[in-house]
Order: C-alpha cells, then structure tokens, then sequence
C-alpha cells in the first residue's frame, strides 16, 4: 500500500495545490532566527533568546493556523525551549545560593582584630 499523501487543503488556501514535503520545506525557510532552519541548537540559546522564541511559538499555536504537523512540531519546538529557560533559571538559583551562602559565611566568621 502506498503511503497517503495529505488531503489538499480547501480551496482559497495559500497553500492549495501543494503538497505536504513543499510545505514543510516552506515554513522551514521562513523559521526565524535560532530555530533549527538556521543551525541554532537550542542549547545554545540564551535565556532571553529562548524565552522569546517560546512566546513566538505559543503564540503561533494560540492563532491555530498551522497544520497538524506544523504545530506537533511546534509544540515539541516549544517544550525543548521552555526546558532551555528552566535551565538557566535553575542556575541562576543555584548561583545565588551560592552567593548568599558565601556572605552568610564570611559575615559568620570572627573579625580579625
């Protein structure tokens, strides 16, 4: 049995008549910066970066326009990048605790007399 090829969308649609390879092949060159159409790997990304991309792709989800398999991926986009921002965020932490643990102690200790 022959794979299925995806319905053709409803006439008046920008993308009637295409098929789904040119499709993915189009939202794929008009990716913005640091998404994988350009090579940026999330794990690259700042936090800015990445927060920003994350309320780019929900915000593309909330409009519902894409087709199913636009928005799997850009649900799979956006988890990778939500657990980017948590990345940095639990460093962050982590360098403030460190920080105040420093003062605590150096402020704990005997003054030299």
């Amino acid at each position: 049995m022959p794979p299925s090829v995806p319905p053709a969308p409803a006439p008046g649609r920008p993308d009637a008549g295409r098929g789904y390879t040119d499709r993915v092949a189009e939202s794929a060159k008009t990716a913005p910066s640091g998404s994988p159409a350009d090579g940026t790997d999330i794990a690259e990304l700042s936090y800015e970066q990445a927060r920003d991309e994350l309320v780019r792709v929900v915000g593309e989800l909330e409009q519902g326009s894409t087709t199913l398999e636009q928005s799997l991926a850009l649900w799979e986009r956006g988890e990778a990048l939500a657990r980017r921002c948590e990345q940095w965020l639990l460093g962050a932490k982590e360098r403030l605790d460190a920080a105040r643990n420093a003062a605590v102690s150096a402020s704990s200790s005997p003054a030299d007399s």
